[in-house]
């Protein structure tokens, strides 16, 4: 069944709940997700702080828009959790017609690329940035069919959604449960009363950190190298797996520089704690630069570079390396001297060498059941489009 479309004009009516900011009263913030994914709370902020005159306080089941990017999705039925917070006059406000429409059937329609795309043709040629205006975004139509109708179909994609969600959460702890038999093995394998006769070495003592580029000094611009950003390493399987091939001119500047051999450390978040590290192989005439937020750590003769490797990769040196982080949100590095200041087990080579061996078979294991989860993932992200294709043409 083809529901009928009614503008948003028809379902909607335009909210103001003004209110003059009070300096040394203290406000809750709501923002807006791109791409459906709802609002949030955002820093509070004192009445003092605000370049606004007024303040609109919402409420549950509100309609919040981001006039800026409305287009990119940034729009959002308010939950109960967020009322009583307070928006901008950036994110003008909307409250259902309760006999016409279903804030619910509202909700999943901001999920939509049919609705996206309306708002992103409503925005374009406005003056400031191509805002979308609340009269343009009241001429956005959308499927409606009876009220009664409108919460049938809601209760059923959420069903379905829900049931999508749990299959992702399993799949999910399957891939962390493999994991951690990795991680508890090593944890095991350091605590015991074997390892006990294992030096515990700080990482200078057997490794060079963050090594002078002077190798690179002396070979031609024209020399081929290895190029490996960021997105290059796979957190997968702490492999580099996109290198790209630049001239060392391009690189010589502004990029860190390492060896064949040589041990790849991401000391920014989130890449850090995803396991952004890797081993320098292959490299094009042995030389590889890359991104300013990798750490280089190079193995000295009592330290194989998978041995290293295993251990910046293991949680809880990941875990060490987090507690240590510098920086404001979003922008937190591992520092070098959470590295200078780091000691490791140093087992014998050949016990290294026999530990690296088991414990590559084993990964092994967990990297195809990651890759597994990955497909998997993406084959259920790609479930939720479909269903509400389906509910918004009445095929659900």
């Amino acid at each position: 069944m083809k529901w009928p479309k009614v503008l948003l004009g028809e379902v909607l009516n335009p909210v103001e709940r003004p209110e003059v900011p009070i300096v040394g009263s203290v406000y809750r913030q709501i923002g807006v997700k791109l791409w459906g994914e709802g609002a949030y709370e955002r820093e509070t902020i004192d009445g003092g702080q605000t370049r606004y005159r007024t303040f609109s306080k919402v409420e549950t089941n509100d309609i919040i828009v981001n006039k800026i990017w409305a287009r990119d999705g940034s729009v959002a039925v308010v939950p109960e959790r967020l009322s009583g917070c307070y928006s901008s006059s950036e994110f003008p406000l909307f409250s259902p017609i309760k006999d016409k429409l279903e804030p619910r059937w509202f909700h999943w329609i901001t999920k939509t690329k049919f609705f996206w795309q309306q708002c992103d043709e409503k925005s374009r040629g406005t003056s400031g940035k191509n805002r979308i205006r609340p009269e343009q975004f009241l001429a956005v139509e959308i499927p409606l069919p009876p009220l009664s109708e409108q919460k049938r179909i809601v209760a059923r994609i959420e069903e379905l959604a829900t049931k999508v969600e749990e299959a992702k959460g399993l799949r999910g702890k399957a891939v962390e449960e493999a994991e951690a038999v990795s991680h508890a093995f090593l944890k095991s394998l350091i605590e015991s009363e074997k390892a006990q006769v294992w030096a515990m070495k700080y990482i200078p003592e057997v490794a060079d950190i963050n090594p002078s580029r002077q190798i690179a000094a002396t070979i031609s611009d024209n020399t081929q190298v290895s190029f490996v950003p960021m997105s290059a390493v796979d957190d997968i399987t702490g492999k580099i797996t996109r290198p790209e091939i630049r001239h060392l001119c391009e690189v010589r500047k502004g990029y860190t520089f390492f060896a064949e051999g040589d041990v790849i450390f991401a000391r920014i978040t989130p890449c850090m704690q995803n396991g952004k590290s890797a081993i320098a192989k292959g490299l094009k005439n042995g030389i590889g630069f890359g991104s300013t937020e990798f750490h280089v750590i190079r193995p000295k003769a009592d330290l194989l570079a998978n041995w290293l490797h295993v251990i910046v990769r293991h949680k809880d040196f990941k875990d060490a390396a987090g507690a240590h982080f510098k920086g404001t949100a979003g922008q937190q590095r591992v520092p070098q001297r959470f590295l200078e200041n780091k000691k490791i087990p140093v087992p014998p080579l050949p016990e290294q060498r026999r530990i690296v061996e088991y414990l590559d078979s084993l990964q092994s294991k967990v990297d195809e059941l990651k890759k597994l989860q990955a497909e998997t993932k993406k084959e259920l992200n790609a479930l939720l489009p479909s269903i509400l294709d389906k509910a918004f043409k009445g095929n659900l």
